[in-house]
């Protein structure tokens, strides 16, 4: 039995099977694989998937060293690149990296150094026009006059990027094919976006303007925002209505999800009463921390929900600190809103979370019941200020009295 010729069963795999297991291997277990044997030897080299993540058996200088050497040792084209490596300081070497990725027909680069490093991004990226995927954290991105664009990109990420809304709006713009836009902690930024292929829009900073100005097949779009005093006096000296300068240039919006401030935002302007625009496809709307003590808040919420007539869920929250409006509410502000042939015809599930038992948190609750002929769940939930029984039960024998237009419509009151 000793004497038996022993199956080399790692050397004898087929060559599909081995290009399947290197693939997902980490980098680094990929490149060792060819000391397995002459038939594993540098097959390596041919991944077309480069990812470089933290590793903390390998310090800077190293780490350095060994996507170097990969690079060096690459055969064929690489579809993706991706540096995520906390340990990584900026050094010269980045830019060799991406002019050699620039010349092997890259369609994917994902980069983000260290906490705290900020690089400047090489002009050599602007030559890679085959990208369909670009990520960028902490950086600075400076696009030489000459750029003509990325035709063939679809999703853009920049996360904590040093650049002018000037110059997003004139990326964004060449860019044809766009479908995914995600920008996030931005400073004082006035955005206008102009992208017929857009389909999905994350914002997260602080931002002066955000007008989709040409967005025709924009489907969803999630907004968390910042409130800076420069942001706060700004809005206040400001006489364009947001609400019509957000949603005039997105007729095909389906799913709506704005967090703190956003309703503040979208309030903002003197001509919401003026231009309803009608959102024909929305189904979905979820609104955070909106302050049910200012009129202009409740008069955003109510006229897009009643000019969405698709609308099928919607979430909303209160303010944990709602601010008193400046501006009185018309005895008559519920009536005058709210026409009497109001009717939500497809809205079915409705949730409302931190709510304080507010005299216009209940009236928005109650026009809801009202007006919704097929609802099926209204989900209610108290904000932990209302800690007293007698609190709750008060919300809850107020919420009963209600009277419900749809037959189906349950009242489910949640005190966790």
């Amino acid at each position: 039995m000793d004497d038996a010729p022993k199956l080399d069963l790692v050397s004898n795999l087929p060559l599909s099977i081995i290009e399947s297991i290197l693939v997902r291997l980490p980098i680094r277990d990929a490149v060792r694989t060819s000391i397995l044997s002459s038939k594993w030897r540098y097959r390596w080299s041919g991944i077309t998937d480069l990812v470089f993540e933290d590793d903390r058996f390998l310090p800077n200088d190293k780490l350095i060293k060994f996507i170097t050497q990969v690079l060096l040792l690459h055969v064929g084209p690489i579809h993706k690149f991706q540096i995520t490596a906390s340990y990584l300081r900026t050094c010269p070497d980045i830019d060799q990296w991406i002019l050699f990725v620039s010349r092997n027909d890259v369609k994917e680069i994902l980069l983000e150094l260290g906490d705290c490093q900020w690089f400047t991004v090489p002009s050599c990226l602007f030559s890679c026009h085959k990208l369909t995927r670009l990520e960028l954290v902490r950086c600075e991105l400076h696009p030489p006059p000459t750029f003509k664009g990325f035709l063939h990109l679809k999703n853009l990420n920049l996360h904590q990027v040093s650049i002018t809304g000037g110059t997003i709006q004139s990326l964004v713009s060449i860019c044809p094919l766009l479908e995914c836009l995600t920008l996030s902690y931005f400073d004082s930024l006035a955005l206008f976006i102009s992208a017929p292929n857009l389909k999905y829009l994350f914002l997260e900073g602080e931002f002066k303007e955000i007008c989709l100005e040409n967005t025709p097949v924009l489907v969803s779009v999630t907004v968390s925002m910042y409130l800076s005093d420069d942001i706060v006096e700004h809005y206040e000296q400001s006489s364009s209505c947001n609400f019509i300068k957000f949603f005039g240039g997105a007729p095909s919006l389906e799913r709506l999800i704005g967090h703190i401030y956003f309703t503040k935002f979208l309030s903002i302007g003197n001509e919401l009463g003026c231009h309803p625009i009608t959102c024909h496809h929305l189904k979905n709307i979820e609104l955070y921390e909106v302050n049910f003590e200012d009129i202009k808040e409740i008069t955003v919420i109510l006229r897009l929900i009643i000019h969405s007539p698709d609308l099928e869920e919607l979430q909303i929250s209160g303010s944990s600190n709602p601010s008193v409006s400046s501006e009185v509410f018309d005895l008559d502000f519920w009536e005058n809103e709210c026409p009497s042939d109001c009717a939500l015809k497809c809205l079915k599930n409705v949730k409302m979370t931190d709510i304080s038992g507010l005299l216009h948190e209940m009236r928005f609750i109650k026009f809801l019941l009202e007006n919704s002929p097929i609802l099926e769940i209204m989900s209610v939930t108290p904000s932990v200020c209302v800690i007293e029984l007698e609190g709750r039960m008060h919300m809850v024998t107020e919420l009963l009295e209600f009277r419900r237009v749809s037959p189906l419509a349950r009242i489910k009151f949640s005190a966790d």
